[in-house]
């Protein structure tokens, strides 16, 4: 096996050089982390179902002409994307208060918002990725208005989208986050949608019960968390053999018995 050459490594995936020029083969890790990588662990098998989820979820959002990195899954773990610019803002959509913004506004978490709101964060982790306004994107130069206007709009089709998507399978989707890269021809440039969409990146609750099919399952330390991503990938069809509809509403008392001991016996 040839030795490949290792372009970068983040706190989710490895790039490396592709098999082209212009392109990058993507690596999903089982690594985890939050609080600005303040908490690390490991998810056993999260690399490959996110891998297969940001998949199907970016070969969707192509069919209705957003533009996207990915060209094609190359195996279990990897992906075969076109290598870009990544434009240093991390794009978040909110349908529902929660997490950050909760805790900054004092907004109880779970309450729907008046409409949909997206917020810029600066990429730097040494910062802590802060929260920017559009006019510190212009006056530092990160994006154009132009290019703005485009990750504005593709933010607004994508969430559109993934709500319609993930309802059907009585997922709701609270907020997810976006990065944009720009694709040179030449000197000209275009926005695409980069990076991955997975359960690492949204905020994903059952539509009845209200429980949590993503990473602050890691976060908030509720266990659960190979279940939780493995029951949206079973949801969106993705787990050959097994039944893909939604079926049974997703039950994790069994990872919870695991962190809190047996359940105390009836009187």
């Amino acid at each position: 096996m040839s030795r490949r050459t290792k372009l970068y490594e983040g706190k989710a995936k490895i790039l490396y050089e592709g098999p082209e020029p212009g392109t990058l083969i993507q690596y999903f890790k089982d690594d985890a982390t939050a609080f600005n990588a303040e908490k690390k662990g490991t998810i056993n098998g999260k690399g490959v179902i996110n891998n297969r989820i940001s998949e199907h979820v970016f070969t969707r959002l192509g069919h209705i002409g957003i533009p996207t990195h990915f060209i094609r899954r190359l195996n279990m773990r990897e992906q075969l994307i076109r290598q870009v610019d990544i434009i240093p803002l991390e794009v978040v959509v909110r349908n529902v208060a929660a997490g950050s913004i909760s805790k900054r506004l004092g907004i109880e978490e779970g309450e729907p918002l008046p409409h949909t709101l997206i917020e810029y964060y600066y990429k730097d982790d040494a910062l802590g990725d802060p929260l920017v306004a559009e006019e510190h994107i212009a006056c530092f130069n990160w994006a154009s208005n132009d290019e703005m206007h485009d990750i504005s709009s593709m933010a607004i089709r994508i969430n559109d989208f993934l709500c319609g998507m993930f309802a059907a399978i009585d997922i709701r989707l609270i907020d997810f986050k976006l990065e944009f890269g720009r694709l040179y021809d030449g000197d000209y440039s275009r926005v695409i949608l980069a990076d991955e969409i997975s359960p690492d990146g949204c905020r994903l609750w059952d539509m009845a019960t209200g429980e949590k099919l993503d990473k602050d399952r890691f976060r908030r330390d509720l266990g659960g968390e190979e279940e939780a991503y493995r029951e949206v990938a079973r949801r969106l069809g993705l787990l050959n053999g097994e039944d893909t509809g939604p079926g049974e509403v997703f039950d994790l008392s069994h990872a919870r018995s695991r962190l809190r001991g047996p359940p105390p016996l009836k009187k």
